[in-house]
């Protein structure tokens, strides 16, 4: 029978990290449909990238190292970042482009499976979480690679490909989209 830790560690590897990839996917759907190129633009698309990137570097942390108090200093500062760009991301893009339910939807998992991905990673890292709020930090800031592979060794290579299909090559083609329209843009108004 699977410790309860390793059922959070499947929990979070089978369900919480595809189902933020598919949030994504629909959010970028949502953008799409919006024409985003011709609203809000590349700043919008730019600061969507940047809160994929906020939740890309604690989440590879994560699968590669060992959980310690570096680490989870990381994904702590990552996910209080993504929720202030989450926040002036909304405020940036209300006024100017419809925000469709399908797209609030999408933004409450988007914004909900990060900080419950964090509190299971502090609950499956429990003495570290006592070592950093007791500020017992000796030896605690290195990258110790994993000793063994979360999810079996095959899982980091088709959780990348997953994401690179489904968020990082569609936001690539929306940061794209809304260059190619702000150059045009720019080409008008000289």
């Amino acid at each position: 029978m699977l410790q309860t830790s390793q059922l959070l560690i499947q929990l979070m590897l089978y369900v919480f990290l595809p189902l933020w990839g598919i949030a994504g996917f629909v959010d970028w759907c949502c953008h799409r449909a919006t024409r985003i190129e011709h609203t809000s633009g590349l700043k919008e698309s730019l600061v969507h990238s940047l809160m994929g990137l906020q939740m890309a570097l604690p989440i590879l942390l994560c699968l590669l190292f060992q959980v310690n108090v570096l680490i989870l200093l990381i994904c702590i500062a990552a996910w209080l970042a993504h929720e202030a760009v989450a926040h002036y991301d909304v405020h940036y893009a209300a006024p100017k482009r419809h925000i469709s339910v399908w797209e609030m939807h999408a933004h409450n998992y988007l914004a909900t499976l990060p900080l419950y991905m964090l509190l299971l990673i502090v609950v499956i890292n429990w003495p570290i979480f006592i070592k950093l709020i007791t500020l017992d930090w000796q030896g605690q800031f290195s990258f110790t690679p994993m000793p063994y592979a979360h999810g079996g060794d095959g899982y980091l290579p088709y959780y990348l490909g997953f994401m690179a299909i489904v968020c990082v090559l569609p936001y690539m083609e929306e940061n794209l989209r809304c260059l190619r329209v702000a150059l045009q843009r720019k080409g008008e108004a000289a």
